[in-house]
């Protein structure tokens, strides 16, 4: 059984993604996300073969929160167009290092990935392959020189949130990746896809979800 589902119906799986868990298989061969959930709807459902699921869009491996599968090929192409069309609602909470010079924002940056690497970096425009990120931020709360920002993604480029931050010198509290400087080793990254709104493939309605960190870190803020 996987225990954190927040959506289901026959075109839609909305779940709470574990952190440190990977989407979909990679490198460390450890289990994934796609990989449990099919095992789900084999055991649940009692599917015999290969159970289709689709895969919209990722969250980095340490981070956890609501993310969208698509439980029919139908699904998987309404949903990747919305997702082109920039609406797949992506609300998320983070806490950074340092306080931001205004109380909401946008950020808007072109980002480039090395994928030797795979590190992310804020670089000109007309550098071949970057890509343009945009979020919109709002602070909730600041606590210590620490603060509680919800973000709107608006569009969904690798480690964006993560990159976009510590290029602003506010990096995520625990990201090992990109704030080297601020954090100790083994502290667990406060970023959390918050709130999910997808159009419903079949249906004129829009489904909504909400999934709310529980680790410590966020015992302060929350």
């Amino acid at each position: 059984m996987f225990d954190n589902i927040l959506y289901e119906d026959n075109h839609l799986l909305m779940v709470e993604k574990p952190i440190n868990v990977p989407v979909q298989e990679d490198n460390s061969r450890d289990q994934d996300l796609l990989s449990i959930l099919k095992n789900y709807i084999k055991v649940q459902y009692n599917k015999p073969g290969n159970v289709y699921l689709g895969l919209v869009h990722r969250l980095d491996r340490p981070v956890g929160g609501a993310i969208v599968f698509a439980k029919t090929s139908k699904a998987a192409s309404r949903l990747s167009n919305e997702l082109r069309k920039q609406k797949l609602y992506r609300t998320y909470l983070a806490i950074i290092h340092g306080v931001p010079s205004k109380k909401e924002g946008e950020l808007r940056d072109y980002l480039w990935k090395d994928r030797n690497k795979n590190i992310v970096y804020v670089v000109n425009s007309k550098k071949k392959e970057a890509k343009e990120a945009i979020l919109n931020y709002k602070v909730i709360k600041t606590i210590n020189r620490k603060t509680l920002v919800q973000i709107q993604l608006k569009t969904g480029r690798s480690h964006q949130i993560r990159v976009q931050f510590a290029n602003q010198n506010l990096p995520l509290y625990g990201d090992q990746k990109y704030g080297q400087k601020f954090n100790n080793p083994g502290q667990q990254i406060a970023l959390w896809a918050y709130k999910l709104s997808v159009k419903h493939p079949t249906k004129d309605e829009i489904i909504s979800v909400t999934s709310t960190p529980n680790e410590s870190v966020w015992n302060d803020f929350l």
